[in-house]
C-alpha cells in the first residue's frame, strides 16, 4: 500500500512539472530599459500581456523581423514607461495608415 501511494505521488509531480514547464514559454520575466533608436523602425507589431492566466508580469511584447537563426526577436516592455507608450502610439499610427 505504502509503494502504491508513493507511486502515485511521484506520478503526480511529474505530471505537474512537466505542464509547469511550458505554460510559460510565452511570457515575459522581465523588461528592457531601453531600446536604440535604430531599432524603432524595424519593430513591425506589439501585443499586450495582461497578467491573467499564465503569464504573471504586466509587459508589452514588440516584435521584431525574423534574425538570421530565423526566429523571430521580441522585446519586453513596461507598460508604464514613456518611450513605450510613444512607440505603441507610433506603431498604431502607422498600422492604421495601411
Amino acid at each position: 500500500m505504502k509503494f502504491q501511494a508513493l507511486f502515485f505521488i511521484l506520478i503526480l509531480t511529474c505530471t505537474y512539472l512537466c505542464l509547469a514547464q511550458g505554460s510559460y514559454s510565452n511570457c515575459c520575466i522581465g523588461y528592457v530599459r531601453n531600446v536604440r533608436k535604430s531599432l524603432h523602425k524595424h519593430i513591425k507589431e506589439y501585443r499586450i500581456q495582461e497578467t491573467d492566466g499564465d503569464c504573471n508580469l504586466p509587459a508589452v511584447v514588440f516584435s521584431l523581423p525574423k534574425s538570421k537563426s530565423l526566429k523571430p526577436q521580441t522585446i519586453c516592455a513596461n507598460p508604464q514607461d514613456d518611450w513605450v507608450k510613444k512607440l505603441k502610439s507610433s506603431l498604431d499610427l502607422k498600422l492604421s495608415k495601411n
